[in-house]
């Protein structure tokens, strides 16, 4: 997912997509036990979505901080 679409969204949507694609790695590994695994790059991908969308979270949070 592309950073620009991210900012768009609210920390409400932010935060959900997030618990989404926690529950998504959660799947893959549970994939990745039985050896139904497809796509193994989906976790990593995943994983980097969550981390641009935490950084994100973080940004407008620090610039909420800097303006009051």
């Amino acid at each position: 997912m592309k950073p620009d679409e991210l900012r768009d969204k609210t920390a409400d949507e932010l935060n959900a997509l997030v618990r989404e694609k926690q529950e998504s790695i959660m799947k893959f590994r549970l994939q990745l036990a039985t050896g139904v695994v497809d796509n193994t790059r989906l976790a990593r991908n995943e994983r980097r979505d969550i981390a641009r969308i935490k950084t994100i979270l973080r940004q407008r949070e620090l610039g909420a901080a800097k303006g009051k």
